[in-house]
């Protein structure tokens, strides 16, 4: 729950900072590792769970049960805990942007 609320806290500082180009395109990039499973741009068309479209905090929670092993996933506890806070909000805003 900590992490939760200091990524909940990310969240809204993000708000006041300007989004770079660079800042985009390393979100994009985080994402493609993504596409492997969940589709292009989070557009899942198979039995994984698209990420396109998902309110961000949903996605934050999601990624803390991930992290602390709250929720049951085959690969996901170890992707999950490979981000940081910024990351994973930047995904958050990410996906939740796509159709």
């Amino acid at each position: 729950m900590l992490r939760l609320a200091f990524l909940l806290s990310c969240i809204s500082l993000s708000l006041v900072q300007t989004v770079s180009a660079q800042d985009i395109r390393n979100v994009e990039l985080l994402a493609a590792s993504c596409a492997s499973c969940h589709g292009t741009q989070g557009k899942s068309v198979g039995g994984i769970p698209s990420l396109a479209g998902l309110d961000k905090l949903h996605f934050i929670e999601q990624m803390d049960q991930f992290i602390n092993q709250n929720r049951s996933a085959t690969v996901m506890h170890h992707h999950a805990s490979g981000y940081t806070a910024q990351e994973i909000e930047s995904l958050a805003q990410f996906f939740s942007q796509q159709n």
